[in-house]
């Protein structure tokens, strides 16, 4: 809970299941992908990695390994944007024994810094957008003494018909639709991303079905505003019961919702589908009116608070999460007052919160002052991180005693004399340690013996297999 974004690594080496791959060429050059940002970003990069294994390339673990080191971004927050830039400074420095290495920096942040990026990093090779990942194989062979640039906008690529290489495990991603029509007034999605376009029923959960085939119990549905979803007659509601029945998927997530476009049939969804769970992380952004009609979000917390007891209601044991941002423009002491005070009334399980930085080219940057003080942007952070730790913490302290369903993600140990642990997740997405050995991919019913803000503790009580 912070305003940082994460690095999440690149993806496993492995790839998933799909079309098959050419043979790497003789000579083929190594390819190394880090990603920094959301769900959708790594989504992308086992796309990316599907696209280059296709083409002959090899995927490596390491940077010093790679020909080739491509950095898959985020350009939500403008503090990620100054980490790429140095994390991309510090791998041309392999140059010195890597002299023929390509350097390059693709996703949003090359989107919105394609005029800016040859000024602020002229090591930099390859710049290319989120429409344009089709060509990279043809754009890798284009480098050379200028850098090569592709973020042209193509409002029909959505990239059907290419399997993701997906990473190994019982969980995976499905990207159902891309970019976004919203236009919140702070954020820069849509013009990185472009606007909404809604993947085919039949290859969504052809996808889906192919990732139940190699061992994935567990799907997330992902979309910038996930819920719109629509493809000719299918809502997201229909969509969202027709993967559901893919023999072999145990649970179905989805993120991130848009309050506006909840629909009743789709809470219906998470109330009768015993297999979507019930989890929702949902995006209030503020508590204030005054601030929710600057953010253009198209709601009121009137109807955010409507949402909230309909889906507490019908969806017994809901956890739900959400975004926050604070110090966004003309935000008052008594607007943020009431952010607090629908935090503790709503009592989120967590929350990814966040102080207010512009992004240039959105309506904010354009016609709204940045006025709110940085150190008093911070203070109201840190004031709300700390009342959402101790939200979190009561509300898992409330699991105490129970038996949970866990589906078991990773094991650990046993080592150099520490015991062996499993990790997994709840339906509700809490994380569970489990004492003792336990096999990925199965569910365990744990009885839950302590708890943390973040995690919840617990002894393997048994199997529930179907």
């Amino acid at each position: 809970m912070s305003d940082e974004l994460p690095v999440l690594g690149q993806a496993p080496s492995a790839p998933g299941p799909a079309a098959p791959l050419a043979a790497p060429r003789p000579g083929a050059r190594s390819v190394y992908l880090e990603t920094y940002g959301c769900q959708m970003n790594l989504a992308d990069t086992e796309l990316l990695r599907r696209i280059l294994l296709g083409a002959g390339y090899r995927m490596v673990d390491a940077p010093e390994d790679a020909d080739v080191i491509l950095l898959n971004t985020c350009a939500v927050r403008e503090h990620a944007e100054t980490r790429v830039i140095g994390r991309a400074a510090q791998l041309h420095g392999l140059r010195r024994h890597r002299p023929g290495m390509t350097l390059g920096v693709l996703g949003c942040m090359a989107q919105r810094l394609a005029a800016e990026l040859p000024r602020r990093a002229p090591f930099v090779d390859l710049v290319v957008g989120p429409d344009a990942y089709r060509r990279l194989p043809e754009l890798l062979e284009q480098t050379g003494e200028d850098a090569v640039l592709d973020v042209r906008h193509r409002r029909g690529e959505d990239y059907a018909g290419i399997e993701p290489a997906r990473r190994q495990g019982c969980t995976g991603w499905v990207t159902i639709m891309r970019g976004c029509d919203r236009f919140c007034s702070f954020c820069v999605v849509p013009f990185v991303r472009g606007r909404e376009r809604s993947l085919p029923v039949r290859e969504i959960l052809d996808q889906v079905a192919r990732a139940a085939e190699t061992g994935v119990r567990e799907v997330t549905l992902l979309g910038q505003t996930v819920n719109s979803y629509r493809h000719g007659g299918t809502s997201f509601a229909d969509l969202l019961r027709q993967v559901a029945a893919v023999p072999g998927i145990w649970r179905v997530r989805f993120t991130s919702p848009h309050p506006a476009d909840l629909s009743a049939d789709t809470i219906e969804a998470l109330a009768s589908v015993p297999s979507v769970c019930p989890s929702l992380h949902l995006p209030v952004q503020s508590g204030s009116d005054a601030q929710l009609a600057l953010m253009h979000r198209g709601y009121t917390v009137a109807h955010y608070r409507g949402l909230v007891e309909q889906l507490r209601s019908r969806v017994p044991d809901l956890a739900l999460t959400t975004d926050v941002v604070v110090g966004f423009c003309g935000e008052t002491d008594a607007d943020y007052a009431l952010t607090v005070a629908l935090m503790e009334e709503v009592r989120f399980d967590g929350a990814f919160l966040f102080k207010y930085s512009p992004r240039e080219g959105t309506h904010a940057w354009r016609h709204l002052p940045d006025d709110v003080p940085a150190a008093t942007k911070q203070e109201r952070l840190e004031r709300i991180i700390a009342l959402q730790e101790r939200i979190s913490e009561e509300r898992n302290r409330a699991w105490t005693g129970r038996s949970v369903e866990v589906l078991i993600e990773a094991c650990s140990g046993p080592s150099a004399g520490t015991p062996a642990t499993a990790h997994g997740r709840t339906p509700q997405g809490k994380n569970v340690v489990v004492a003792g050995e336990q096999v990925v991919g199965t569910r365990v019913q744990v009885r839950v013996a302590r708890t943390t803000a973040h995690t919840l503790i617990g002894t393997g009580v048994d199997s529930d297999e179907p």
